[in-house]
Order: structure tokens, then sequence, then C-alpha cells
């Protein structure tokens, strides 16, 4: 296992995880310390960037937990504003688990479900299909894949979704292709140009196969970048450098793919 994701095992017990103040979401970097590849583009007011920030992010360590399945904390009509201790504990062992799979999170995708059309109640739903088509179009390629995702919401951005999932580099421009096609499907309105942003964590393709002790410091830092809508407890006890207000959210505020769900790692004597 790369030394960047190992850290998040030996620290599972509560002590913070560093990172480098100076990293940012896409820009982490090693050694000197320089920038991996160019920020996110700035695009128009109603556009995908208003749901991205490059400013300084931190990451944290993991303590075991769980969302759970079902029953009211989970209903579709429940609403929340931050993620709790659960959520980020669930989420980082997530995507560690995704690691020992093989199926390592190498893709950042951010939709802007509200500038797509999609109401705050809908929005839940609306990611689940996304992720079922996704999945779908990769197992019909013979591939698997694994995936996490974070709702926020908030003044001036709106309801959106940052996704990090496994898409192999052979498929990254398959899936390109379908992504619009999906939205038009899920929200019965024509695409509307920056709803989707989609990018390799790290900044190029094959990162996680080429050189994955750096793609494991850069998915550090896009982790921190899905964690930073955390109430002010959880940040706290996750040491995490970076907070922001994750807004109202209706419905479930984060998930994952059973593959890597507590569920499986339960089973797999890693929860």
């Amino acid at each position: 296992m790369p030394a960047a994701m190992s850290k998040l095992s030996a620290n599972e017990h509560g002590s913070p995880l560093k990172l480098h103040r100076r990293a940012t979401f896409d820009e982490v970097s090693t050694g000197s310390h320089q920038p991996l590849s160019p920020a996110f583009p700035r695009f128009s007011p109603t556009g995908t960037a208003l749901a991205i920030d490059n400013r300084a992010i931190g990451v944290a360590a993991h303590s075991p937990c769980s969302t759970g399945r079902g029953g009211a904390r989970n209903s579709a009509t429940r609403e929340s504003k931050a993620l709790s201790t659960a959520h980020l504990g669930n989420l980082i062992a997530a995507a560690r688990h995704a690691e020992a799979i093989g199926l390592p999170l190498n893709r950042m995708i951010t939709i802007h479900w509200e500038a797509a059309g999609v109401p705050l109640s809908d929005m839940a739903k609306a990611t689940g299909r996304f992720t079922d088509l996704l999945a779908k179009a990769l197992r019909r390629r013979g591939s698997r894949t694994s995936f996490l995702w974070v709702h926020e919401n908030g003044d001036g951005k709106g309801g959106h979704c940052h996704l990090l999932a496994h898409v192999p580099a052979a498929l990254v421009r398959h899936v390109a292709g379908l992504q619009k096609a999906w939205l038009r499907r899920i929200t019965g309105r024509p695409y509307r140009a920056r709803v989707v942003h989609s990018r390799p964590i790290g900044g190029r393709l094959g990162l996680e196969r080429d050189n994955p002790e750096l793609h494991a410091i850069n998915l550090e830092a896009a982790l921190a970048y899905l964690l930073k809508g955390a109430g002010e407890d959880a940040g706290e006890q996750f040491a995490l450098h970076r907070l922001e207000p994750g807004g109202r959210v209706i419905g479930k505020r984060c998930g994952t793919s059973q593959n890597i769900g507590r569920k499986a790692r339960n089973s797999e004597g890693q929860a």
C-alpha cells in the first residue's frame, strides 16, 4: 500500500493525519511542494466552478464508525447541514478499502444539480441514478468501479455533488462521452454547459498505476476537499484544517458504492 494511504490506517485511532498546508485540490505537491497541474478553470457564475475552490485543505484521521442504512436517519425527507463524525469515518475507511481491493479512486466528478434543474429534494435520487449509470457503463466494458460522494449546498453555489470514483484510464473517454446523455436522462432537460466537471485525481490519467505514492497523496487532498463540509465537532475530532458550511441537504448527505461500504469492509475485517 502506498505510504500516503497507509497513514490513514496508522492514524485510525484518532491522531491527526497531516497534509502540507500549501497543498490544494488537484495541485498536491511532493518534495519541493510545487503544483502538479493547473487549478480547475473558473466558469460562469451558474457553472460548476461555484462548487469548487482551490484554497488550502487538510485531511483527517479515521475513527471507526458507520452511517447505517434505512430508518429515520436516512429518510428521503431528512435534512442535515453538515457531515457527522460517522460520515467522515465511513468515507475515509471507504477510500482506503477501494485501494485495498484494487479499485483506487482516481477521478473527481462534480455535478451541479441545481444548475441542471434538479430541486434539492431530488438531488439524492439524481446522484443515485448517475452512479448507477456509471457502474453499468463500466460493467458493460468489463470493468468494476468503486465510488463515494458528498452533497453540498449553499448561497451562491447551489446544490451539487462531489464524486470520487474509480474509472480505468482506458475507459475515461467512453464515460466522458456518455455523461451528458445520462444527465439529460436524469433531468429530462437539455444538457446545460458546465453542469458536470470531471478531472483525474493528480492531474493526469493513470497516475494510480504509474506513481501510486503520488496518487495517494493527491487522493488525500481530494478526499479532504470532500470532507470540508463537516460540523465543527467532527472537524475537530478529525483534525481537519479547513471547514466550510456544507449547507442544507435533503435526504442522504453522502454515500459509497456497496463494495467499499461498511458491510463489505466488515466482511473483510476492515470496518
